[in-house]
């Protein structure tokens, strides 16, 4: 299949090109390499490099390359920075999404699977794991884009039957993550480490979230694509929380403890916990993660390590 991929560049959509291509699938990546890097690109996928925002360029590309499939990832991700410039966050969020989705249904694209995000659509929720059927109240603007587009999806579903998959994250980790422009503690750990510099830990630490291996979702990718016909919002996480102090001490395992913990200020717009019930997914896609924590930081500080003592 032909298969276009917005944020192929990036720290997830590079990993799930990477497989769809090893699948024998023809892909097409558009980024703006804001986040993402050249480097990252498969060579067998044809890159253009373009902004979702850029509505003309979205409709010659989707006129001229008629994509059978649209994976959206790109998106501004950085919760923190959605704070301090809300309205930047909804214009790349809301409207950059909604260019792609009207191209989709012109071009009549046969699915859509759309990159959320469980802990941040949510926000601070009353029961863990948390599932898909509770109430979403996002604490950052970053979580009102993300469930908006959620939103704009299941109206088109509703009333012309779009076909389409949301999957909503954890907080992924794993190798190629941009630890200068992603909201991931896990790579920000790993670069200050590997560079000698002490990492900080905002707050008291004990904020949790749900910590997914990049490659179990990538995975959750492509049984989206392979249960063509489900359409719906998915979680994928663990259901396991585990809070920041955890995740310091592990990643500092690796370093013989060398580390002290050190505690900063608390980041406004940062919730307290978040875990994911992965039930749902589990029922209709036959996927469960199948890294745990600490093997997944393994495999991350192996490829953290490559790049910052290189």
């Amino acid at each position: 299949m032909k298969i276009l991929i917005t944020g192929g560049a990036g720290f997830i959509g590079s990993h799930l090109a990477d497989k769809l291509i090893q699948k024998g699938h023809i892909v097409l990546i558009v980024d703006n390499l804001s986040t993402g890097f050249k480097q990252n690109l498969n060579p067998r996928a044809r890159f253009i490099k373009t902004d979702i925002l850029d509505i003309k360029k979205i409709e010659k590309i989707f006129k001229k390359e008629s994509p059978e499939i649209v994976y959206h990832l790109a998106a501004q991700i950085d919760v923190r920075k959605s704070v301090e410039d809300p309205i930047y966050d909804f214009k790349t969020n809301i409207l950059g999404s909604s260019n792609l989705i009207q191209a989709s249904l012109k071009h009549k694209v046969k699915k859509f699977i759309f990159s959320s995000s469980g802990g941040a659509v949510y926000g601070d929720a009353n029961f863990f794991p948390t599932p898909e059927s509770h109430k979403e109240w996002p604490t950052s603007p970053y979580g009102i884009s993300k469930l908006s587009v959620d939103k704009i999806l299941n109206y088109y579903n509703k009333t012309i039957n779009f076909n389409y998959t949301s999957l909503r994250y954890g907080n992924v980790y794993g190798p190629r993550q941009n630890p200068h422009s992603e909201a991931g503690v896990v790579s920000t750990f790993l670069s200050k480490m590997f560079r000698g510099e002490q990492p900080m830990i905002n707050g008291n630490g004990k904020q949790t979230r749900d910590y997914v291996y990049v490659e179990d979702v990538v995975n959750a990718n492509i049984l989206a694509l392979k249960n063509f016909k489900k359409t719906g919002i998915y979680n994928v996480g663990t259901s396991q929380e585990t809070n920041v102090n955890e995740i310091f001490s592990k990643i500092n395992k690796n370093f013989g403890n060398k580390f002290k913990k050190v505690h900063g200020p608390v980041k406004l717009g940062e919730q307290k916990r978040s875990c994911l019930d992965y039930s749902r997914i589990e029922k209709d896609f036959g996927w469960k993660p199948k890294y745990d924590l600490e093997s997944g930081i393994k495999q991350a500080c192996k490829w953290f390590k490559s790049r910052c003592t290189e």
